[in-house]
């Protein structure tokens, strides 16, 4: 319940002068009579009259009350609100070869990766969300759900290794591709994040990208890697040896991808860069939402001023019956 003129409330606390003037004036108004001893009249049983002697006085402090409700003007409202969404599809391509562990980004670019893209996926609730992973080869990590914490925890059992060592990235796409081809969701997505060259697999990245085109599916290419060397583990018969290596990476290709399909071409040199492409992407492919509301209010007034009403005639009757003072 609202109240159309709250500020109406604030009368309330004339009650608090009123309630100590009703107590004054039941002093000044008590008899007065001198007796050796008042022991024996508490024995004496009080008349109706006497335990009713409070009752017009509470009648009216409630009417008044009432009173002060009704002129706030109570108001019930009901309310409707109805909501559409519209879903987007997206299946999110990760590069899992052996340079993603190179260690220009902390840990290292697989695991910021992992960490960035579960803060993707849980910023988009009402989405469809996959994982395609690929390095020599490719295959489906999740297809797309809803279920994003099944999701999250997939994406946490991807490491370097699963899979035959390369870079597929056709194969990659192609495989995305597939999955969400079928979709009928207005608005299909994939997000390639590679940080090398395509030297595996018997589909070019430009040919998958044309299948994904003609399929009105967007790509979003991300480039992960620092200018320059960075430091590479590999694992040798001495144990672990870390290799410098240049950070390049077919960047002409992903642009291309990105651009042929309507999507963007990004290029993250840390953990912070990859953070806002991610957020940036997500700006772009905000899920549509329409919302319809109805407010509808009731005036519920009457009530209190009825029953503020019915006090004021109760005392009334009491104090010109039951409780009448004669002169």
């Amino acid at each position: 319940m609202t109240f159309k003129n709250p500020e109406y409330l604030f009368l309330l606390l004339l009650l608090i002068p009123i309630v100590f003037w009703y107590i004054k004036e039941m002093h000044k108004s008590d008899a007065s009579l001198q007796i050796s001893s008042h022991r024996n009249l508490q024995k004496l049983h009080k008349s109706s009259k006497v335990k009713l002697l409070h009752v017009p006085f509470i009648l009216r402090s409630l009417a008044i009350v009432f009173i002060i409700i009704a002129l706030a003007r109570p108001q019930a409202s009901n309310s409707w609100r109805t909501e559409s969404t519209e879903g987007i599809d997206i299946m999110m391509t990760l590069d899992i070869s052996g340079t993603m562990m190179a260690e220009d980004l902390k840990p290292n670019r697989l695991e910021a990766s992992k960490d960035v893209a579960t803060e993707f996926i849980l910023s988009r609730p009402n989405d469809n969300i996959g994982l395609v992973v690929f390095a020599g080869e490719s295959f489906t990590q999740c297809p797309l759900t809803t279920d994003h914490a099944v999701l999250i925890n997939l994406f946490k059992g991807v490491n370097y290794g699963l899979i035959e060592d390369g870079t597929a990235i056709g194969l990659g796409l192609a495989n995305a591709v597939n999955r969400i081809k079928d979709s009928k969701a207005k608005s299909k997505v994939i997000i390639l994040l590679t940080d090398g060259s395509n030297n595996r697999g018997d589909i070019a990245p430009i040919t998958a990208a044309e299948i994904a085109k003609s399929f009105g599916i967007r790509i979003y290419a991300i480039g992960v890697g620092s200018y320059g060397k960075v430091n590479i583990p590999v694992q040798t018969p001495m144990g672990l040896q870390y290799q410098l290596m240049d950070s390049e990476f077919d960047e002409k290709s992903l642009q291309e991808i990105a651009a042929m399909t309507g999507g963007h071409y990004f290029r993250a040199t840390d953990n912070t860069k990859l953070r806002n492409i991610y957020q940036e992407i997500d700006q772009m492919e905000k899920t549509k939402i329409s919302v319809r509301e109805y407010n509808k209010k009731n005036e519920e007034f009457y009530i209190f001023a009825l029953a503020a009403f019915l006090l004021l005639m109760a005392e009334v009757l009491l104090r010109n019956t039951v409780l009448r003072r004669i002169p």
